[in-house]
């Protein structure tokens, strides 16, 4: 009986450590649980923790292996393929720090979506005019917009690689090589054919390596090479690429276009680069040095310049269509070549031009929309062409090159215009972007021309400012403005423009600029900043990204010149004086 007793005994006095009585009357032992309690539950939660971690490790280690293996059997298929392809991939897997790097989920989705439409707008090209410059998308056939030089194939290029499209990068890039043909009785634009073929052909070499693609750009520069024998060495901007004969369209009355004439620099450049030739780049810099002679103090030229004399003609200021790409070039051969004291004359002038710009920028009313006005002698146009939206991206980038206080007006500056670009978009039934947009009083902003052919200088801007500020916004607004697009300009066999943004009827072009730019900039915007980083990388105006290469004086891909270094002379006005002599490179 005593052991019943004590066996009952013991067995409640058990018993009570289950009664939450016991620990209320106990509040140090209810303290004590607690703890133990919580102790538990994160030891626990940082197991579960660890695990997902591991797990998204290895799933990144496998698809590291697949593509290496892939790798592997293109080394023993075609090695000229696959030089640099590790580095590419190295540089998309691997963000800044140790740590594992998880995407946002919505990202990846996104990245996704763009992606299918790359493959959507390509495999359309390859099914109905694959090897020529466009697809018309409605009547299923293409086009040699561009004297047949596979315009789209070779712009797409890089979008391909960067995108991971593997097969579709291989085919185009066979094409180039046993079809390609340049000698072709054939009066091209030496603007577009530079920052399309050159640009496109070089992107290509810098990401796979692939000395195919070097070899036709320098091909292709040899014929375009002649436009710059004027006695000024502003370019003509047409040329023959069987035969020569440099000219000028006859509608601008024999001038120069500023845009054509000062947006080779970049690809030029960086050909001289590559092949060690100086003769690419000495080219391009004597237009800068020429333009420099008169550049004015706000540092806004006309459209329209002489060859012979060099000096501008009365014509139109603009950031929008025939000026645009000559502002933004002076910037980016700045950060080119690495923003070293050789390039420092060509930030020296963009920052004079932004002074100009200044000088141009209004306010909407009633809604306050910034924007940047024509100009025409002394009166100013309240109108923004969609190509001036470029400009709040170069703002952006250009702007951390002031001091604290400028560099943060210019970001701010680069905000409000980049709100602007996105409400050309929000504006309309459809919300793409007419060509141009006017501006009154009392009305805000109401559409011009009011075509929209793809183009891609409000997402370029979006991708800038969402890689230097961080916001989220311009991600959201770029996801809109996809999605506009797939609505209005997808059909089945590729995607058109919109001959009118109100209505909604439909064109029958494919840009290929929608597949060099548009899109990529999409995927970018979604994209890792790792992947084509702004510190290693500086896009083209055609979006073809272009490896930073260090300049210093008389210095072409690591050798020395010293005959090829011309003077810029900086005509800042200072007392009445202009500071001259300032040497590049």
């Amino acid at each position: 009986m005593a052991r019943n007793r004590s066996s009952s005994s013991s067995s409640s006095g058990k018993l009570r450590y289950c009664n939450p009585a016991y620990y209320l009357k106990r509040p140090k032992r209810l303290a004590m649980l607690l703890i133990v309690f919580v102790s538990v539950t994160l030891v626990v939660w940082d197991r579960q923790t660890l695990v997902r971690e591991h797990e998204v490790e290895l799933l990144e280690l496998n698809e590291e292996v697949t593509q290496l293996r892939n790798m592997l059997e293109e080394i023993k298929n075609n090695p000229a393929n696959v030089i640099e392809k590790t580095d590419h991939i190295k540089q998309a897997k691997q963000p800044p720090g140790n740590k594992a790097f998880v995407e946002d989920p919505i990202d990846i989705q996104r990245k996704q979506k763009v992606k299918d439409a790359m493959i959507h707008a390509w495999s359309s090209y390859e099914k109905y005019a694959w090897g020529q410059d466009e697809l018309q998308p409605q009547t299923k056939n293409g086009v040699n917009s561009f004297g047949g030089l596979g315009a789209t194939l070779i712009d797409a290029l890089d979008t391909l690689y960067i995108m991971g499209l593997d097969e579709q990068f291989q085919r185009a890039r066979e094409w180039v090589a046993s079809s390609l043909d340049f000698n072709k009785s054939y009066d091209a634009s030496v603007f577009e054919t530079t920052i399309r073929v050159v640009g496109g052909l070089l992107s290509a070499y810098d990401l796979s390596g692939d000395k195919v693609f070097l070899e036709k750009a320098r091909d292709i520069a040899d014929r375009l090479l002649p436009a710059w024998n004027t006695r000024t060495g502003i370019p003509y901007n047409v040329i023959n690429l069987a035969h020569g004969n440099p000219h000028n369209p006859s509608w601008t009355g024999g001038e120069s276009i500023l845009a054509d004439s000062g947006t080779e620099q970049l690809e030029l450049i960086a050909l001289s680069q590559r092949t060690g030739d100086p003769k690419y780049r000495q080219k391009a810099e004597k237009v800068i040095v020429e333009l420099n002679k008169t550049f004015p103090a706000d540092g806004l030229l006309p459209i329209y310049i002489s060859p012979d004399r060099g000096t501008p003609s009365y014509s139109t200021i603009t950031f929008g269509a025939m000026g645009d790409s000559f502002y933004e070039y002076l910037l980016k051969v700045w950060i080119q070549g690495n923003k070293t004291s050789a390039v420092k004359p060509y930030r020296d002038m963009w920052e004079t031009s932004m002074k100009g710009l200044l000088s141009l920028v209004r306010r909407s009313t009633p809604s306050s929309f910034t924007y940047v006005c024509e100009k025409n002698g002394d009166s100013l146009i309240d109108k923004m062409d969609e190509l001036a939206c470029f400009a709040p991206g170069m703002i952006a980038l250009g702007s951390s090159g002031y001091g604290p206080g400028d560099s943060e007006k210019f970001l701010s500056l680069a905000e409000e215009l980049a709100w602007t670009c996105y409400n050309f978009y929000q504006s309309t039934p459809t919300k793409l972007a007419g060509e141009n947009y006017f501006f009154r009083d009392g009305q805000d902003m109401s559409v011009g021309t009011s075509w929209n052919i793809l183009r891609p200088e409000t997402v370029e801007s979006l991708f800038y400012l969402w890689r230097l500020t961080g916001n989220k916004t311009y991600k959201e607004w770029g996801w809109n403005i996809f999605q506009a697009f797939e609505k209005n300009s997808r059909i089945e066999s590729g995607y058109v423009g919109l001959k009118d943004v109100n209505t909604g009827d439909k064109d029958n072009m494919m840009q290929s600029f929608f597949l060099a730019e548009t899109l990529k900039y999409l995927y970018l915007l979604f994209s890792p900043t790792t992947v084509i980083s702004l510190d290693e990388w500086v896009f083209n105006t055609e979006a073809h990204p272009l490896k930073i290469v260090t300049q210093r004086d008389g210095e072409i891909s690591g050798r020395s010149d010293g005959q090829h270094r011309p003077n810029i002379r900086l005509r800042g006005r200072k007392g009445g004086r202009f500071i001259d002599d300032i040497r590049i490179h």
